[in-house]
């Protein structure tokens, strides 16, 4: 019993992480709904649990759900239109395929089905052991998941192998209790789920990197070699010799006129991609280059198939990082530093609007890019902005950090514009003065709140609309699957506990992806921690006498009081190694605690899977109330989870309170 519950936890979460990003790499819409898919997931784990004892069927659903959603994506994905250019948020440009109204329900539902299938199968394992034991177990698959995605991520291994490895687990884990309905229900839905990813592995020409399906085409435009790169569908850059692209862009140039530097003795380019930025950077005699592109796949790309071949010139070093983390990182200073387009398209996994990129943009990022120039040095920045106000809100973001109205040229079209801020103002050449920001201009971006293109301070009604949704179906399924709700409730504070732990893990995504960047090492170094942390817990709870539950939930608030009186200012001026260890210390701590409570609670119920299931459930109530950042930004989310951990302990049944 024990290593097939830790075989289904590992399958499940490895399931999930596949999912989110398969689906994301297919269907742009889902660039700006991560957690959908995450919420579709919680939901389907529910239900899972909550399934258990009513049915003994095996869950051979799916297996065939999964096989339909894969075709659905396959044969109708969601991609912009290559004809247009820009920056896309809230899919602002033309696409093709199902609109987001038709094609996001159908993702939601299916991911539901699909997980509630390993979902059952692990809760089926927990009455037969005890409960403490059971989730220990569960944590310890559930880490295992994680690792092997993070492998397969770390080999830029493709969908082709996830497919494999999820066929392997459902013949493993699905009893042929009748051959016929096996081979139909299960090995059938396998094959056309491995077939159908190796024949987008395969003829599709993708590279797979950590966060993108990235496609190239290289072709000659009038004897000039040139690379389209497009990832997740979206048109993202090209590979044009430097000569080409400073004749046919003005904007690559202007960075160059506008900063009064003497000499680029050291240039810093932050989002070098495919290595033109760098290239021209190397025609304007930059003696040398600090090259930073968070992609593998797209410097990849860049050093073998780029007619300039920058990344072979012994004056470029390239690093493969986040933007904003290179810059705490290092103490070098540069003569001039550029953000070269660095668009990621993407959101960072877990969080609800964190995109790759959300840092760099923020007051405090451009304070970090000035404390890195040498005196007389200048900053730039580029982009198709495609909004004033959003060139506006840019520009009046340099001017705060820097102290001085920046220059500003507007090119071509698309709101084409580069903002350039000397470190002093006698550093920068303006042809004439930027006008300044209009009355409507959104203030800037801060660390806590880094939403550059959201206008205003509110929740954009696309959300609101699809939350809403998702509340209601969650309801109604919960209510089909699992009967009258009066199951769960005497488990409301284990709700309330799901509610809250998502919101904390949340916090804790976007506070590490700030103090040591946004790539995808770091994400799943954190969802591994707070695992970790968690089954830290439930081993002290299960091997020594822990605190009373009123104690525990003191500590808990505690915990909560100090992560909001650490400011992340704070952290980011510590030495990385100090840095590190005082951020364990206070994003972990509360989810520690919060975990010695959950065991204690969880470890006495009366019916385990229906208490596990309340508490899954609950997480997606904190999945949507994530969006609340968006409003008051990332640090209120923590007095949001304390308010709900007090309810929690405001719902705690009296027997409980003595544990």
């Amino acid at each position: 019993m024990r290593p097939r519950l830790v075989i289904a936890s590992a399958f499940m979460l490895f399931l999930e992480l596949a999912l989110i990003r398969w689906t994301g790499s297919n269907i742009v819409h889902l660039s700006y709904f991560t957690n959908f898919v995450l919420l579709g997931s919680f939901l389907g784990i529910g239900l899972g649990f909550l399934r258990v004892g009513r049915t003994s069927a095996q869950p051979y659903y799916s297996p065939v759900v999964l096989a339909g959603l894969v075709l659905i994506v396959l044969f109708f994905p969601v991609t912009v239109n290559r004809e247009t250019e820009g920056v896309l948020y809230f899919t602002s440009l033309s696409t093709s395929g199902p609109p987001a109204w038709a094609i996001l329900p159908v993702v939601f539902a299916a991911a539901a089905l699909v997980l509630m299938g390993p979902a059952e199968l692990v809760g089926r394992c927990f009455p037969e052991l005890p409960r403490l034991e059971a989730y220990r177990y569960d944590l310890i698959g559930s880490l295992t998941g994680i690792a092997m995605f993070s492998l397969l991520s770390f080999a830029s291994a493709p969908p082709v192998a996830w497919g494999l490895i999820t066929a392997c687990a459902y013949g493993a884990l699905l009893q042929p209790r009748s051959l016929t309905r096996y081979v139909a229900l299960v090995a059938v839905p396998s094959l056309v789920i491995v077939g159908a990813l190796a024949m987008e592995t395969f003829t599709a020409g993708a590279l797979w990197s950590p966060y993108y399906k990235v496609t190239s085409k290289r072709f000659d435009f009038s004897g000039v070699p040139i690379m389209d790169i497009s990832v997740n569908g979206i048109p993202h850059q090209q590979a044009i010799p430097a000569v080409n692209r400073l004749q046919w862009e003005r904007q690559y140039a202007l960075p160059y006129e506008r900063a009064a530097v003497t000499g680029l003795d050291d240039v810093l380019i932050v989002g070098a991609g495919s290595g033109t930025d760098v290239a021209i950077a190397l025609s304007k005699g930059a003696k040398h280059v600090d090259a930073v592109e968070i992609d593998p796949k797209l410097r990849e790309l860049g050093g073998t198939y780029h007619p300039d071949q920058p990344y072979s010139d012994p004056r470029v070093t390239t690093h493969v990082t986040d933007g904003r983390a290179f810059l705490e990182g290092t103490g070098k200073k540069y003569d001039l530093i550029l953000f070269a387009l660095p668009d990621s398209l993407t959101l960072v996994s877990g969080a609800s609007s964190l995109r790759l990129e959300s840092y760099l943009f923020t007051q405090e990022a451009m304070r970090a890019a000035r404390d890195h120039l040498k005196p007389g040095g200048a900053f730039s920045m580029y982009n198709y902005y495609r909004e004033q106000w959003l060139v506006d809100r840019l520009a009046s973001t340099a001017q705060a950090a820097f102290g001085h109205k920046p220059c500003v040229d507007e090119v071509g079209s698309g709101q084409q514009a580069v903002i350039t801020a000397g470190v002093t103002a006698d550093a920068q050449r303006c042809v004439q003065a930027w006008a300044g920001a209009k009355a409507d201009t959104p203030p800037p971006a801060i660390d806590d709140r880094p939403f550059l293109y959201l206008h205003g301070r509110d929740i954009p009604s696309i959300y609101l609309i699809a939350l809403g949704l998702i509340l209601l179906v969650s309801v109604v399924a919960v209510r089909a699957v699992a009967g009258p709700f009066r199951r769960m409730r005497p488990y409301a504070d284990l709700f309330l506990l799901g509610v809250s732990f998502l919101l904390l893990e949340t916090k804790n995504v976007t506070g590490f992806a700030l103090l040591f960047g946004t790539t995808w090492v770091v994400n799943a170094i954190v969802f591994a921690g707070v695992l970790l942390a968690v089954l830290a817990a439930v081993e002290v709870t299960r091997r020594f006498r822990t605190p009373p539950l009123r104690v525990m939930y003191a500590i808990l608030l505690g915990g909560l009081v100090l992560a909001a009186l650490v400011p992340n200012s704070w952290l980011l001026g510590l030495p990385l190694p100090l840095r590190a260890v005082c951020a364990v210390v206070v994003a972990f701590l509360p989810i520690f605690a919060a975990n010695v409570v959950f065991a204690k609670r969880f470890a006495e119920t009366a019916d385990a899977t229906v208490a596990f299931g309340a508490n899954l459930l609950g997480a997606i109530l904190g999945g949507c109330l994530e969006y609340l950042s968006l409003i008051s930004g990332y640090e209120s989310l923590l007095v949001v989870a304390a308010l709900l951990y007090l309810g929690a302990f405001v719902l705690l049944p009296r027997t409980a309170r003595a544990l």
